[in-house]
């Protein structure tokens, strides 16, 4: 490790994570196909995204939603873990989105990842009726939503499974890795290699302001299209998880093969 905040890569196991993007696929049995050829190729992790269009290629086109999606797959799958990277903060009711975590954790028995973030296509808004706001209020309804979030799993019955693992996904220096430092287990950072040093430096002050220890707070990057040379490399900054997006109609886990050989190999 170059940084002394972050806890060394042996400490933690190295995962992969796939992102199935549900667009540009027409019949929901491809989306479900590679997911089942996802768990067989060995994958930690398998997550969609919450958006209501697709992001490339016809803006129009076909795309499912994401929470319906995930309840599907916790009863299809049997090892895997799963989540959205990540879910809307702003495009549900926080208390009822909690009930829905909670309740895709029971079906998965205890699998779920709450993927979150505050949310950014300015389209998904306007088109589904959400204020779009700016950036520092997408981030204020987030911290606000993740603290009604803790309190109403504390107060469902049955209680989730298990402590339900939360990753926060983006990169803000003032807003949002605070929210890091007070809510999540995972942090998935857009960063580069030279900005996820920085970043990491930024987090552990945060830390330090609220009590908790850098060290609890896994780290989670995008598998580099240079391969696992350079993913090492984000190991040595104590990246433990890196996720693999795929997008259809096709599904071609080419790269989730290769980043899984990687991983074993290690």
């Amino acid at each position: 490790m170059t940084t002394g905040d972050v806890t060394t890569a042996a400490t933690q196991p190295v995962r992969i994570g796939v992102q199935l993007q549900p667009q540009q696929a027409p019949d929901y049995g491809m989306i479900r196909d590679a997911v089942l050829r996802s768990e067989e190729l060995g994958v930690d992790i398998v997550f969609n995204w919450d958006h209501f269009f697709p992001l490339y290629g016809d803006p129009d086109g076909p795309h499912f939603e994401c929470w319906t999606m995930l309840a599907a797959w916790a009863e299809q799958t049997e090892r895997v873990e799963l989540g959205a990277l990540v879910t809307g903060g702003g495009y549900r009711n926080p208390d009822l989105l909690a009930d829905m975590a909670r309740t895709v954790d029971h079906i998965s028995g205890g699998r779920l990842i709450l993927g979150i973030g505050g949310g950014w296509f300015e389209k998904d808004y306007e088109a589904y009726g959400y204020e779009f706001g700016t950036p520092g209020s997408r981030l204020r309804t987030l911290g606000e939503n993740l603290d009604r979030i803790e309190r109403r799993f504390a107060l469902l019955n049955p209680a989730p499974t298990r402590e339900i693992p939360v990753l926060i996904g983006g990169g803000g220096e003032r807003k949002t890795l605070r929210l890091v430092a007070e809510h999540a287990h995972i942090w998935h950072s857009f960063a580069d290699l030279e900005a996820l040093r920085h970043k990491n430096q930024v987090l552990a002050a945060h830390c330090q302001d609220v009590g908790r220890d850098p060290a609890a707070i896994a780290r989670s990057v995008s598998f580099p299209k240079e391969g696992g040379a350079v993913a090492e490399d984000f190991v040595n900054e104590g990246v433990s998880l890196f996720t693999v997006g795929v997008g259809g109609p096709d599904y071609d886990l080419t790269e989730l093969r290769d980043a899984i050989a990687w991983r074993d190999a290690r």
